[in-house]
């Protein structure tokens, strides 16, 4: 089993990808984080979601390994022209600068990763819970 609630970075890591996102029971927990890049596993309740939000300086890339729900995606707040159903394998793609929001609207916890190109979170960031994120004084 990984060792979850570390960051391993900026060292040298290896892991099972999967099976750690998959074990993964927190909102967020930040693996890894290196100079140019970071990575978080996310765990996303029923009817739970991301919340709307944008990274001006850098991309996400999201990968679902369990669960579904619905990414969005668009130039604004207000206008997320992407509404896609995704579920377990698929890969998402966000641009800098683009509005984005994920919602679980399956019947069971979706498990997630996400990789930010640069880092977007401090490093060794973890929320418990969104509620946990949400209050957090050093996120957005």
């Amino acid at each position: 089993m990984a060792d979850l609630r570390t960051d391993h970075g900026p060292n040298p890591y290896v892991l099972d990808i999967e099976d750690v996102t998959k074990e993964n029971e927190a909102f967020r927990d930040t693996l890894w984080t290196g100079q140019y890049l970071q990575m978080t596993v996310m765990a996303i309740p029923a009817g739970g979601e991301i919340g709307a939000e944008v990274h001006e300086d850098h991309d996400q890339f999201l990968r679902l390994e369990a669960g579904k729900g619905r990414i969005m995606i668009g130039d604004s707040e207000d206008k997320l022209d992407i509404d896609q159903e995704v579920e377990d394998d698929f890969a998402i793609f966000v641009p800098a600068g683009k509005w984005h929001n994920f919602v679980n609207e399956g019947t069971e916890t979706v498990k997630l990763y996400s990789i930010y190109a640069a880092p977007d979170h401090r490093p060794g960031t973890y929320h418990e819970t969104k509620e946990d994120a949400d209050n957090d004084p050093h996120e957005h």
